[in-house]
C-alpha cells in the first residue's frame, strides 16, 4: 500500500528526526530509494518526504503514523520568552518528537546506557534481527523490536554475545517483569511521579531511562531526560544549580512547564551537535 499525507506545513527532516536525534534507534535508510524504513506499531513502513508531502509505503495506518511523527502537534507554545529554546527550534525546524510504543523505547534505552549513538544503533539492530519479528519488503527486510516474550526466557549470555554486556541482565529481567504483569501500557494515564516511581523498580532503569520511556513512549511531555549534554546546558546556559541530575530535571520541568520534554529534545540536539554554544538565556 502506498499513500501520501501532508506534513501540516512542517519541513519534516526524516534523517534528523528518525536517526540522528537520539530518540529512536530502529530506523534504517535505503540509499538506492532514498527511503527510511522501520516497523511502527507492528507494521513495516517506508517513508520519504518531499516538501510538505510525506510518501508512505507499507501497512501503517495514516492516523497512527501522523501521531507517531507528531504532525498535528503545534510546538509554538513552547517558546514563550526563552531565547535559547527559540534559537534551537529555529535552527531545527524539521525535528519532531516521536510518539513510540513504550516497550520499544524501554528496550532501546536500556541498551543505550553508556553507549554512543552509532553503537546503540548497531546493538539494537543486532538484537532485533536475532529475536524480533521480520518483514520482507520491496526495499529489504525490516525487523521489529523483540517482544517481551521473545526476551524473557533468554539466558543473559545470549544477549551478551551480541554486545549487550551488563545490559543483558537488565533487558532479560525487565522483559520478565513485563510478562509477569508490570503495567507498562498504563503508565501514560498515570501522573508523572507515579509512573516514574514504577519504572524505577525495573532492572537497570534509572531516572534518565525512566524519563525517556515516559517522554518518547508514554506521551508524558512533562518528562525531562537529563544526560551529560543536558546537564551541561542547564548549568551553563540556564545557570541551574543542583546536587543531582534528578534535581536538575525537576527544576527544568518547572521552568519549561507541560511541554518540558519537547523543549528538551530541541535543546539536547542543539547542545550535542554544537549548533548553539554557551549561549545563556536571559531571565
Amino acid at each position: 500500500m502506498m499513500y501520501e499525507t501532508d506534513t501540516n506545513g512542517i519541513p519534516l527532516d526524516l534523517r534528523l528526526t528518525l536517526m540522528e536525534s537520539g530518540q529512536c534507534f530502529a530506523w534504517r535508510y535505503d540509499v538506492d530509494s532514498g527511503r527510511y524504513g522501520a516497523v511502527v506499531s507492528g507494521c513495516p513502513v517506508w517513508l520519504r518526504s518531499e516538501g510538505a508531502r510525506l510518501t508512505v509505503e507499507g501497512e501503517a495506518d495514516e492516523a497512527a503514523l501522523r501521531r507517531y511523527l507528531a504532525l498535528d502537534e503545534d510546538y509554538g507554545s513552547l517558546l514563550r520568552e526563552d531565547e535559547t529554546l527559540a534559537a534551537a527550534m529555529e535552527l531545527l525546524p524539521g525535528l519532531r518528537l516521536l510518539r513510540q510504543e513504550p516497550w520499544d523505547v524501554l528496550v532501546m534505552f536500556l541498551l543505550s546506557q553508556n553507549n554512543n549513538l552509532r553503537r546503540i544503533k548497531r546493538l539494537c539492530d543486532g538484537v532485533s534481527e536475532r529475536y524480533g519479528r521480520s518483514f520482507d519488503t520491496p526495499f529489504g527486510p525490516l525487523y521489529a523490536i523483540p517482544a517481551p516474550e521473545a526476551l524473557a526466557f533468554l539466558e543473559p549470555r545470549a544477549l551478551r554475545e551480541l554486545g549487550a554486556g551488563y545490559r543483558a541482565e537488565y533487558l532479560v529481567g525487565t522483559a520478565r517483569r513485563v510478562c509477569e504483569g508490570f503495567p507498562l501500557e498504563s503508565l501514560g494515564s498515570m501522573p508523572y511521579a507515579e509512573a516514574h516511581a514504577l519504572l524505577l523498580r525495573l532492572p537497570g532503569v534509572g531516572d534518565k531511562v525512566a524519563d525517556c520511556v515516559q517522554l518518547f513512549g508514554c506521551g508524558c511531555d512533562e518528562a525531562f531526560p537529563v544526560d551529560v549534554w543536558v546537564e551541561r546546558l542547564l548549568r551553563g546556559w540556564y545557570g541551574m544549580e543542583a546536587a543531582s541530575r534528578a534535581e536538575l530535571a525537576e527544576k527544568a520541568r518547572r521552568r519549561f512547564g507541560p511541554g518540558a520534554g519537547i523543549a528538551q529534545q530541541f535543546l539536547f540536539h542543539a547542545a550535542r551537535t554544537g549548533l548553539i554554544k554557551d549561549r545563556p538565556t536571559e531571565g
